[in-house]
């Protein structure tokens, strides 16, 4: 299932992928937050396994820049979806994962009816956080001491939430 968003071309990601995102995530810019470890091909292999969640590359005048992820919580009492995103330091500031966002946001309205969705970046990635509030995600809350960073210390995160009914059109 190929997605197209105005600027982007989102579809499944395939093993063929895997040394480019692994790529993408070694540059400091991207590792600083996606960190994966010693192996980031392991890293990426893993995230293309993981049950219950969709990976798609995004793709920008032909190549692959970055890669997008979704799971959903299936009961239907707290069902929502959670995104993750990364992008090429080469094409940061350029409103494509909003873009991506909003395109993944849009076919699970359409396709599958979802109504809610959550983000959440590290606390200090402000420009994550611009960029997800300019989709319309809204703060929630800090989730205190959410991810332990490579510094072996406890660093906060940031929950984001945007409803169907909130996505600008």
């Amino acid at each position: 299932m190929q997605l197209r968003g105005e600027r982007v071309t989102l579809r499944p990601a395939s093993g063929q992928d895997v040394p480019t995102l692994a790529a993408i995530r070694a540059t400091p810019e991207v590792r600083r937050w996606w960190r994966g470890g010693d192996d980031l091909v392991a890293a990426v292999e893993e995230d293309l396994a993981e049950e219950g969640t969709s990976v798609h590359v995004i793709e920008h005048d032909g190549r692959v820049v970055g890669a997008i992820q979704w799971h959903t919580e299936e009961d239907p009492d707290y069902r929502h979806t959670g995104i993750d995103i990364f992008l090429a330091p080469s094409v940061h500031g350029r409103g494509l994962a909003g873009d991506a966002i909003r395109t993944v946001i849009r076919h699970l309205i359409d396709v599958d009816g979802h109504h809610r969705f959550t983000i959440d970046p590290a606390a200090a990635n402000t420009a994550a956080i611009r960029a997800y509030a300019k989709v319309g995600f809204r703060p929630v809350g800090i989730l205190r001491h959410y991810e332990r960073g490579e510094d072996g210390r406890w660093h906060d995160g940031l929950l984001m939430d945007l409803l169907a009914a909130d996505l600008p059109t």
